[in-house]
């Protein structure tokens, strides 16, 4: 699978450096020459699926936040029509589709919108992005201070599903990579401490690749029913780590049972692993454009994004990785130097411990809270979890 951007000139662009986090300034001059406010295609070269149906298209289009002020609202109206297209154009041979960003924020730099043209005719496009003022008088208003320009470009359709989770800074692969290195890790570090616990290494391994598919089942079972709201299907990006660890931990404790083996000691001995892979896990949800962090103008912030805008962000995915490694290592240490009189009790404070922390990232995540109150009433929980762990172990 190779991937390009075409520029707003019709040439292939420069490829991006290889740089671990790529900065926004070579992240424009990678798609566009170095000129921001252009439009640039962007095409797949995966040829095996490259024409399959639904063909989709897919359209960046670069520009840089004002050095100062409030926040505003930009939107950019893409217009394409398919070369080669005879007079009487049909449904599937032009297209007209609206991107917008609210909020841009001031001193944020480089800005990557990208739209998506579905269910079009295959061949090549010629497409225009015309900046446009978005609804609202306050933020009419903002715009007007700053004018971007029009851009046009031209480039080939590709496969729908592979164009969706294409945009700069959303590498293709990244998250499904991450996630199954991560899960050899978290297999081979149980095994290590399986053996040395003088467990059936050979069960506790079935259970845990059982679990780890089935977690993948309801990481994917628990974004569907979570984002109603949205379009998504099987087929779809979009999975929850919530959904992962309950289907998981679920599964090893069915399995711990029907297989004989000891249950809290199966599962201290899956904990130092499994906090392993999902800081692994995280670093391909910033490679790949989701769990983003909120946009920000500091210098702190990571280019990266969302697989609709590309901008400097909070890097709350990574945030959350240092979390769960840091958790790992400790209950590794306690795993491997302590005798604990509690079994299980590495697992509950650990998993405890993790929910609390991802409760206080919350905030600085781009996903808005469904619920008011319910980040307050998990912590509270998990807190008492934690204490009540730690008294049980010092009182036994």
């Amino acid at each position: 699978m190779r991937s390009s951007y075409r520029s707003s000139t019709g040439r292939p662009a420069a490829r991006f450096a290889p740089t671990i986090f790529p900065t926004a300034t070579s992240m424009v001059s990678a798609a566009t020459g170095g000129k921001p406010g252009r439009l640039s295609v962007v095409s797949s070269g995966c040829d095996p699926v490259a024409n399959l149906e639904p063909q989709a298209l897919g359209m960046t289009y670069w520009f840089e936040a004002a050095a100062s002020g409030s926040p505003y609202a930009v939107a950019i109206r893409f217009d394409g029509q398919r070369v080669g297209a005879r007079a009487d154009l049909g449904p599937g041979d032009r297209f007209s589709v609206m991107g917008t960003v609210d909020p841009v924020i001031p001193g944020s730099g480089p800005i990557a919108l990208t739209a998506r043209a579905v269910n079009v005719n295959h061949g090549e496009w010629r497409v225009v992005a015309t900046p446009v003022e978005p609804p609202g008088r306050a933020r009419r208003a903002a715009t007007r201070r700053r004018t971007l320009a029009a851009g046009s470009t031209s480039g080939t359709t590709g496969f729908a599903p592979v164009v969706r989770v294409q945009a700069p800074g959303a590498r293709l692969g990244a998250w499904p990579a991450c996630v199954a290195t991560g899960a050899a890790i978290a297999l081979s570090v149980q095994a290590v401490l399986a053996a040395q616990q003088q467990l059936p290494l050979g069960r506790v391994l079935l259970i845990s690749i059982v679990a780890c598919l089935l977690g993948l089942a309801g990481a994917k079972a628990y974004y569907l029913a979570t984002h109603r709201g949205q379009q998504h299907g099987l087929t779809t990006t979009g999975m929850s780590i919530q959904g992962f660890v309950l289907a998981a931990i679920a599964t090893v404790i069915g399995g711990g049972l029907l297989a004989a083996v000891p249950m809290g000691q199966i599962l201290d001995v899956t904990t130092p692993g499994l906090l392993f892979g999902m800081t692994l896990g995280r670093f391909g949800c910033f490679f790949g454009g989701c769990c983003v962090g909120l946009p920000t103008s500091s210098r702190r912030g990571l280019w990266s994004s969302d697989r609709r805008v590309g901008v400097r962000r909070i890097p709350v995915q990574l945030f959350e990785s240092s979390m769960a490694g840091i958790l790992g290592l400790t209950a590794l240490l306690v795993v491997t130097t302590s005798d604990l009189p509690v079994d299980g009790a590495v697992f509950v404070a650990s998993i405890a411990a993790y929910t609390f922390g991802r409760q206080l990232l919350f905030p600085l995540r781009g996903i808005p809270r469904k619920t008011v109150h319910g980040r307050t009433v998990t912590m509270a929980i998990t807190a008492i979890v934690i204490a009540a762990d730690i008294a049980v172990n010092v009182l036994a």
